[in-house]
């Protein structure tokens, strides 16, 4: 015998007549605990309370039920989905990286600024990297010059986060978009 319900798909609780249960803890609007009623008697009082019952615990023995505007709670429930869901993305911004050289050319650079330049406006973060090879590391400061030159081009769309620091033979720097207000 195969047995489904259309709440399970949707992840929803089980309502008024969908509730299987002989008996139930029964739990009012306000949050107060009516006791253990038997289902008719539960569907009643959700009845006349104008609101419906709802199935919140079926682990339990007896079941818990409670009285509640379920449309109002669904409602809810999604509203507050999506503002996790928008406090997840905030907090889980891309990084793009951009690789320069100590020796890079006007129109290279141009092109990594402009590209940078769109995706700080979408409110993700850059990360600036210069990899020293050979001599190069002997002239660090010229690097350096590039990575500050770099921020100066992007400085009305972004702030420096983390100054140029050396790391090995790698110089980073971290650019985050500015906050509008």
């Amino acid at each position: 015998m195969e047995v489904f319900s259309i709440a399970s798909k949707d992840r929803d609780l089980f309502i008024n007549e969908q509730i299987r249960a002989k008996e139930v803890m029964v739990i009012g609007p306000n949050g107060e605990q009516l006791g253990v009623k038997p289902i008719k008697d539960a569907l009643t009082l959700a009845n006349y309370a104008g609101f419906d019952l709802v199935l919140i615990n079926q682990n339990a023995n007896p079941q818990v039920c409670k009285i509640m505007d379920y449309n109002k709670f669904k409602y809810e429930n999604k509203k507050k989905q999506k503002e996790n869901l928008k406090k997840q993305r905030e907090a889980n911004l891309d990084m793009k990286e951009y690789r320069l050289s100590v020796t890079i050319d006007v129109h290279d650079f141009n092109t990594r600024v402009n590209n940078s330049r769109k995706y700080l406006e979408k409110g993700h973060k850059v990360k600036v990297s210069i990899r020293f090879k050979g001599r190069e590391m002997a002239h660090t400061d010229l690097g350096k010059n590039v990575l500050l030159r770099f921020a100066d081009a992007l400085g009305e769309v972004s702030i420096v986060e983390q100054q140029p620091t050396l790391d090995g033979r790698v110089m980073v720097m971290m650019l985050a978009p500015k906050k509008e207000k």
